[in-house]
């Protein structure tokens, strides 16, 4: 599975996951709801702001991605990811006792919280614009799980296009949930999230096979001793 094809299935899958941890704050844009048009203007301004926020984090990581791969460990890394991954999924009573202690992460987390306070009293597009960016930094598994894939692809370029092309997997159902917020109660939010520990195993098993060097096209491509996919002219 190609870099732009996993991201966005990772994205897309992992968005019923959205329904219950960030549709109350898609639920309570500060949307302009005098026509059809204005509102959906609205919610293009949101996403892209929250896409964005994701660009920039894939960017960094790929910065990282691009340090593993001239150290020749970027094959391991892949094998690590996707071990993380699954663990994450089959020990989450263990995690759930692991807690961030750090007061520099505690006050950037309660930073962003009091902004998007803030800004969601504020009926503008370029309020919807920042409640977006700022959204796309809070903490979230499924947004840490497609940071940590978009290490795996060792390049700048690859990290920001992993992060863009999640994003845009999320998009239909943020997009719709504004739209759609009456009709969806807590117990359909709460069964659609069911599925994302076995979206993440999936993916989880994927980053394994990525890294250890099958010769499978798409899934597990050959790697050279740095990590970097070796293309074939023998797969069609």
């Amino acid at each position: 599975m190609d870099l732009i094809t996993a991201a966005f299935i990772m994205g897309f899958a992992g968005s019923f996951h959205c329904v219950g941890m960030c549709g109350p704050i898609a639920f309570a844009l500060p949307l302009n709801r005098t026509n059809n048009l204005t509102k959906t203007i609205g919610i293009l301004f949101y996403n892209f702001g929250r896409i964005s926020t994701y660009v920039l984090l894939g960017t960094l990581l790929g910065l990282f991605g691009t340090g593993l791969k001239l150290a020749g460990v970027l094959q391991y890394v892949s094998i690590t990811i996707g071990i993380l991954i699954i663990l994450s999924v089959l020990l989450p009573r263990i995690l759930k006792k692991v807690k961030f202690t750090s007061t520099l992460y505690l006050k950037f987390n309660n930073w962003v919280k009091n902004k998007l306070g803030k800004y969601l009293t504020k009926k503008s597009n370029s309020s919807l614009l920042i409640l977006g960016l700022l959204n796309g930094l809070l903490p979230c598994g499924l947004v840490w799980v497609a940071m940590v894939g978009s290490v795996a692809y060792g390049s700048i370029s690859s990290g920001a296009l992993f992060m863009l092309f999640f994003g845009l997997g999320t998009l239909p159902m943020l997009f719709a949930l504004p739209y759609f917020s009456s009709s969806i109660s807590a117990t359909i939010r709460n069964k659609m999230t069911k599925a994302i520990p076995y979206v993440m195993v999936l993916f989880g098993i994927l980053f394994i096979l990525r890294g250890m060097n099958l010769d499978i096209p798409y899934i597990s491509p050959p790697l050279s001793e740095d990590g970097t996919e070796v293309k074939s002219c023998c797969h069609h």
